[in-house]
């Protein structure tokens, strides 16, 4: 099968950054992808670049999708499920996202009915800027993603069926790799390499802009203020809603650094040494280098056996919660690169 036809029809519901980014990816990827926006300038602009849009829910869900991908801010999750439950009754099309945070997403599905068709996924990418003018095909090409899956023992039983079938999507015309792991592992992971250098890089951004010296200082900004402030770009409501639904991680995450940077501070006071704050990382500098350097560990194949398992399931959470990524998904066999 080819690698544009693998992901069966998709549906994609949002057409800003990531939304845009991955419809414009399946179409010029030749996969079967429809598109649909609440605003009508969304709808135009993506129809003026040849993609095929719809006006509203209905007549996207009328084009009977394999997979729907919602693509629309957290805020609109719940509402949005809710709008989808009647158009997907009596369809067999599994649900996703491309959603930040998993648990309330999975939550907002759940409530709308929708739970036992459902699968998370967080595309790894993205920029400070937003909306359909400023989506790209080459922001998710190749592009890590995380897949999430309900805990253990909670799962509905054609689970193991559409995540294969989001898999296909991630390694197939997307040609990314993907990390399936449960919604808890995702959000606890993503507040400390997402959602906590947002607040972290706002901060700055505010101590700056509350700072007498605040013109002077960004006349001065060169590479580290740019890299250190770049996500504080973003849409600061977007970041809002980002940290908020995810509180239950990124909150006890930035108090650690609050501890840690008291440490800073205690020891810049007395003229005590720093040694350990900026060595403690270490190991984790050495990995981050080598990672530049290599693709990843080795390959195994794991047979599929004719039909994707529970067992299955639980096998890729675990190795993939040790660092592993799958890297090809079919009906015959699971390909996984062992962790760097």
């Amino acid at each position: 099968m080819s690698r544009a036809t693998d992901a069966g029809r998709v549906a994609v519901v949002g057409l800003g950054l990531v939304g845009g980014s991955l419809t414009r990816l399946l179409a010029a990827r030749g996969a079967d992808v429809v598109a649909t926006d609440t605003h009508p300038g969304a709808r135009s602009d993506a129809r003026a670049v040849g993609l095929r849009v719809t006006d509203d829910l209905a007549a996207l869900c009328a084009t009977e999708p394999d997979l729907v991908v919602l693509a629309v801010p957290l805020r609109a999750v719940r509402a949005t499920a809710a709008e989808l439950a009647p158009l997907l009754a009596g369809s067999d099309a599994t649900l996703s996202d491309v959603g930040s945070v998993k648990g309330p997403v999975r939550a907002a599905v759940g409530a709308a009915g929708l739970a036992d068709r459902y699968v998370g996924a967080h595309p790894m990418a993205g920029t400070e800027h937003s909306g359909f003018a400023a989506s790209d095909a080459a922001l998710l090409d190749g592009a890590p993603w995380a897949v999430t899956v309900a805990a253990p023992g909670t799962a509905a039983p054609g689970e193991p069926a559409r995540l294969a079938r989001v898999l296909r999507l991630v390694t197939g015309p997307l040609g990314g790799t993907a990390a399936v792991v449960t919604d808890d592992r995702h959000d606890e992971a993503a507040a400390l390499v997402s959602h906590v250098p947002h607040v972290l890089a706002t901060q700055l951004l505010n101590a700056v802009a509350g700072a007498p010296v605040r013109d002077l200082a960004l006349g001065l900004a060169a590479g580290s203020f740019r890299d250190g402030t770049r996500v504080a770009l973003t849409d600061p409501a977007r970041t809002e809603a980002m940290v908020t639904e995810n509180a239950a991680w990124v909150a006890p995450a930035l108090r650690k650094a609050v501890r840690d940077l008291e440490v800073v501070i205690g020891a810049l006071e007395t003229n005590g040494s720093l040694h350990d704050v900026f060595h403690a990382a270490d190991e984790v500098r050495e990995l981050r280098a080598g990672a530049r350097a290599r693709s990843g560990g080795p390959d195994e194949d794991l047979p599929v056996g004719g039909a994707w398992t529970a067992g299955l399931v639980d096998d890729l959470v675990a190795r993939c919660t040790a660092g592993a990524v799958v890297v090809r998904a079919d009906d015959d066999v699971v390909r996984v690169r062992a962790p760097r």
